[in-house]
């Protein structure tokens, strides 16, 4: 069965296609991948889904074959409270740090990409917005977002930083090389530099996680609006 390029409420992905070119819909469920190898094969609403005009119809071994992850409405209201309590458990965030939730997204890869952040005072005051980035790639995204939220928690008060790219993990915290985006990684390392209890954790990304859930719906706003609003610096 064939793939059609298809946007995802302002992401592009790939979308299972009859031979016409439409979208082959079960229960008005069609399955999608975000990356040709991703090898994770995800459902989206039909309704959600929108054709490229222009864009090939693409054969199946276009993509990898998948595995189908549930979608997050099959998810049960449990394993969304445990994936939530294990995120933000006691200990999980000592007392006194800011909970950071830093996300990324981009239609198209490069393409229009944008950001999103959740901060969380040790008060538990809250504090979010997004930011468009322009031409960008979905990992300057996910950097940019770390970036921002040094810039915006305060000097000296320390933090912990979800994200669910293991890219900028590896390229931050586990001396990765980086090919590109050098300059970017080299402001975000400067930035942690000057922090002191920081940590940055893996969270995983599309689990029910609701701050990084939240995160994620921030930067697709920034992506579908091309609009920014990051909070003051706090």
């Amino acid at each position: 069965m064939p793939w059609v390029p298809a946007l995802l409420r302002g992401q592009k992905v790939l979308a299972r296609a009859k031979e016409d070119g439409s979208f082959a819909s079960q229960g008005g469920r069609v399955e999608i991948r975000y990356k040709p190898n991703d090898g994770r094969a995800y459902q989206a609403g039909e309704r959600n889904l929108e054709r490229i005009a222009g864009e090939a119809v693409l054969p199946d071994d276009a993509c990898a074959p998948g595995e189908a992850v549930p979608s997050k409405a099959s998810l049960s209201a449990e394993r969304k409270t445990a994936a939530a309590a294990k995120a933000l458990a006691p200990g999980a965030v000592p007392a006194g740090a800011w909970t950071v939730y830093a996300d990324g997204a981009c239609s198209g890869n490069p393409g229009p990409a944008g950001l999103g952040i959740v901060l969380v005072a040790p008060d538990g005051k809250m504090h979010d917005g997004f930011e468009f980035l322009g031409n960008a790639t979905n990992n300057v995204a996910e950097l940019t977002a770390i970036l921002r939220a040094a810039e915006i928690v305060p000097e000296g008060q320390a933090a912990v930083v979800h994200t669910d790219s293991q890219y900028a993990i590896g390229v931050l915290t586990k001396g990765w090389k980086a090919k590109a985006n050098q300059e970017l990684v080299a402001s975000v390392k400067s930035a942690l530099a000057t922090r002191t209890d920081w940590r940055i954790v893996y969270v995983p990304g599309h689990a029910g996680v609701p701050l990084n859930e939240r995160a994620d719906e921030l930067a697709r706003e920034a992506v579908k609006t091309g609009r920014s609003r990051l909070p003051a610096r706090a």
